[in-house]
C-alpha cells in the first residue's frame, strides 16, 4: 500500500485503500500495522488533525482492530 509521510513525533506515514477500509501505518520506529473497518472519513481527519499522533491515539487506536504488518528495513 502507497503510504505518504506525515508530520508527527510518532507516526511516520499513512496509507488507506478505501475500498477495503484499510488504514495503514507506519510509526517512527519503523514497524507497520493496519486498522480494518476505518471509514474514509477518519482517514481524512487523521491527516487533517492538528496533532496526527494524538488523532491517532484517541480516535484510531483502540477502535479498529489491527495487525502487524512489518517492521522497515534500518
Amino acid at each position: 500500500m502507497l503510504r505518504r509521510p506525515v508530520s508527527s513525533s510518532v507516526i511516520a506515514s499513512i496509507g488507506y485503500s478505501q475500498a477495503d477500509e484499510i488504514l495503514e501505518v507506519e510509526f517512527q520506529n519503523g514497524r507497520v500495522y493496519q486498522y480494518d473497518g476505518v471509514p474514509a472519513a477518519e482517514h481524512v481527519s487523521l491527516l487533517s488533525a492538528d496533532s496526527v499522533g494524538a488523532y491517532f491515539n484517541k480516535n484510531i487506536r483502540d477502535r479498529y482492530r489491527s495487525r502487524y504488518v512489518s517492521t522497515r528495513d534500518a
